[in-house]
């Protein structure tokens, strides 16, 4: 399928493309990735239009953010700031931060606790629902100015988004026709969802920021990439958190668009994996504290990670017992945030929740495994960008998308672009 992609004059940057650019997606279609998704403006407009602005479910908060009457926290959908809000009535609302009358996000704090937002612009003020309840000199002063009589406040509001919470994770959508969360999921992604989220109360542990100097997409595909964990990440390999070696799997929903990289420790590393993985193996590496490797069974089964992408901007995280919602809040097609938002469950003992914030370590910016992808994912947009004419292979395992009984494949980087080039028309 072909399309084309006309711009309108702006200035150059490090990302542009010339205008009136013709982008064909390559005749091997999802076992290839052009490189312009990751760089083109026009193409991360369409992005915003059509998925973040779309009838999709985009992770905003947990619900042990904003316990009480009045919390909020500031949150994303796509790079578009929302507000979410608990309401006086328990339920939880989630409204654009946009200012209905010029524009100003009015909330500047990123969590707390009110009765009312008021913009420090003009001073509009908010409910807690997003509703205008005021605003000053309405009718003028001494006879002068003020809004035209006809002016209604009820017609103007913070833009709404629908919610919808399942056992303590918040979900919104700008597309009030968004099918139902369960159907959203589909019956096996639903099951490896409730597996962390199974109706305990969760417990707030705490948060890591990073901005990453690459495509939103990026950080996406790496969760769906099992093929580099066993090459990129020297932690995971040598002891033996990650190994190609060991029993695993990759698993979709019908339509690709989630993933669920299941993973079992590795036993002992047999001569072949080793010589794959010669490079990356380190028997020099040793470490002080051990117990950043303990692993307290506490799921069913013998599955000791389940690393779930959750189209289209979170990343939920269960390595051996850290817990954590990766956020992703792309900034132009060549920059994204990642907020970590690190948890565990009100019944925890405080050994248990000490433990997890040890092995928290792990993750994060500065990880034991994560600083490795976001190293990568820098290199990949300064390799990528300037070569707008090539395209990625992603043909390990195949070329089909279909569910694999092992991590050595990228299976689920061709179900994540079938997803994407339907949504986007590509």
């Amino acid at each position: 399928m072909q399309i084309e992609i006309k711009q309108v004059d702006r200035p150059a940057s490090p990302c542009a493309t010339p205008a009136n650019v013709e982008r064909t997606w390559p005749e091997e279609g999802n076992s290839r990735i052009p490189f312009w998704v990751y760089s083109d403006p026009e193409v991360y407009r369409l992005e915003k239009e059509r998925i973040f602005l779309g009838p999709n479910w985009s992770y905003v908060a947990l619900e042990c953010e904003i316990p009480n009457a009045g919390d909020y926290k500031r949150s994303f959908v796509g790079d578009m700031p929302i507000v979410v809000v608990r309401d006086t009535d328990g339920s939880v609302n989630a409204f654009a931060n946009s200012c209905a009358h010029r524009g100003v996000a009015f909330c500047q704090s990123d969590s707390g606790n009110t009765k009312s937002f008021t913009c420090p612009y003009h001073h509009w003020s908010y409910d807690l629902k997003g509703n205008v309840t005021g605003l000053p000199f309405k009718r003028g002063y001494k006879g002068k100015g003020g809004m035209p009589k006809d002016f209604d406040v009820t017609e103007h509001r913070a833009r709404p988004l629908v919610v919808t919470i399942r056992n303590g994770a918040v979900f919104a959508s700008f597309d009030a026709s968004v099918e139902s969360f369960e159907d959203y999921m589909g019956p096996n992604m639903l099951q490896y969802f409730d597996r962390v989220f199974d109706g305990r109360r969760l417990e707030l542990l705490g948060y890591m920021r990073q901005r990453i100097d690459g495509n939103w997409k990026l950080m996406f595909e790496n969760l769906k990439d099992p093929y580099h964990a066993s090459l990129l990440h020297v932690f995971f390999v040598t002891f033996g958190l990650f190994r190609m070696d060991a029993k695993s799997a990759i698993e979709m929903d019908d339509t690709g668009r989630h993933c669920a990289m299941v993973n079992r420790r590795a036993g002992v590393l047999e001569a072949e994996a080793a010589r794959e993985m010669s490079q990356t193996l380190r028997g020099d590496m040793k470490l002080k504290d051990t117990r950043v490797l303990d692993l307290i069974r506490e799921f069913p089964g013998d599955v000791t990670a389940v690393m779930s992408t959750v189209w289209p901007n979170l990343i939920l995280q269960q390595q051996s017992n850290t817990l954590a919602m990766r956020h992703i809040v792309p900034h132009g097609p060549g920059q994204h945030d990642l907020h970590w938002t690190f948890f565990g469950y009100a019944d925890d003992t405080p050994e248990m929740r000490a433990h997890r914030i040890r092995q928290a370590n792990l993750m994060g910016p500065a990880g034991f495994v994560s600083v490795d992808d976001s190293e990568v994912m820098v290199m990949s947009q300064e390799g990528t960008t300037p070569y707008n004419e090539r395209a990625g292979i992603a043909e390990m395992a195949g070329r089909t998308v279909e569910d694999h009984d092992h991590t050595i494949t990228e299976v689920a980087v061709r179900g994540l672009y079938q997803h994407y080039r339907k949504v986007m028309g590509l």
